[in-house]
């Protein structure tokens, strides 16, 4: 739940690759090779951006790599040049890509951002044919990279500071993410909770069961999976249903067909105490008291309040 709307749907990931930020996520899954140089010469017949000429990077691949062109040069938006063949397993339609990245800048090739000291790369770009989250061009360059892979894409910042550069990205590991909830189902879950049903593709029906509310957050494993365990810093690819104490349900992912993407910065404080230690892979029940939600705001189909009862699926965290 967002702090001041319901939950709408969120793009998973950005239109152009250029849209990644440097956000914290897991440490990095590298295959170590031999030392390996290449030049700017590699092209992919398939993509329609411009090629960037006379930038080189060496170095082992899946590692911080060195990058070198003559200074200053000048780079259009959307124009890309692979730096590194990549030495790992294939990416394929749908993987969740994380990169560590450098931004270089062009007019004198001082280093502006890097991700690889405090080991921080971006997962927030899934691979995909889909068009609504990546465009065809980017597809196109990154399904046919392996990991460890090193791209440059030229970026001519039209800011104040008209400072262009060069954002070099290392794909480091890939995942893929759930569908739905997959773990080991909770025995041991309190009898006086809502009564939780599935249906085959992982949709929750509830029954209240008699239950009140409860005016402190109550945080329950339905399903405890097998992923790393939510920091309450990331954000989070989940599906999820909505109901209030009555059993009216306000919202769901799953009647709109996607799973949702939101930071736990974003959402009521239910959701960001509540979620955060639970691992990915997990269904929770979330039982979010009004001074944990909305409070005593008026939220369209949330009156004021009132206590909230989710049922959430992790389905990914970076």
């Amino acid at each position: 739940m967002r702090k001041s709307t319901l939950f709408k749907a969120v793009a998973a990931a950005c239109t152009t690759i250029m849209c990644l930020g440097f956000a914290a996520c897991g440490s990095s899954d590298t295959k170590s090779d031999s030392s390996s140089d290449s030049s700017s010469s590699s092209s992919d017949s398939s993509s329609k951006m411009n090629q960037i000429a006379g930038v080189t990077a060496t170095g082992k691949p899946g590692e911080k790599p060195t990058v070198s062109f003559k200074t200053p040069m000048t780079v259009e938006d959307n124009s890309y040049v692979v730096l590194q063949k990549g030495n790992g397993d294939q990416i394929e339609d749908g993987d969740r890509i994380c990169t560590q990245g450098i931004a270089i800048n062009v007019k004198d090739g001082s280093e502006l951002m890097s991700t690889w000291e405090k080991n921080t790369p971006d997962c927030s770009t899934v691979v995909t044919s889909d068009t609504s989250q990546m465009t065809e061009d980017y597809y196109n360059i990154f399904k046919d990279q392996k990991l460890n892979a090193t791209l440059a894409f030229g970026v001519n910042d039209s800011n104040s500071a008209g400072t262009s550069y060069l954002m070099v990205l290392t794909i480091v590991s890939k995942s893929k993410d759930l569908t739905k909830a997959t773990g080991t189902k909770v025995l041991d879950v309190p009898a006086d909770l809502p009564k939780v049903t599935l249906a085959k593709d992982g949709k929750p029906s509830i029954d209240m069961n008699g239950y009140k509310g409860s005016d402190t957050l109550i945080s329950q494993d339905l399903i405890k999976g097998e992923g790393a365990k939510v920091k309450d810093t990331q954000t989070v690819i989940a599906h999820y249903t909505g109901w209030l104490l009555d059993g009216t349900q306000f919202d769901s992912s799953w009647d709109r067909g996607a799973s949702s993407s939101f930071s736990l910065d974003e959402v009521i404080t239910g959701w960001k105490q509540g979620l955060a230690g639970h691992t990915v892979g997990s269904q929770v029940l979330l039982v979010v008291p009004p001074d944990l939600g909305y409070g005593d705001k008026d939220s369209g189909k949330i009156p004021a309040n009132s206590t909230l009862v989710f049922v959430v699926d992790i389905l990914a965290a970076y």
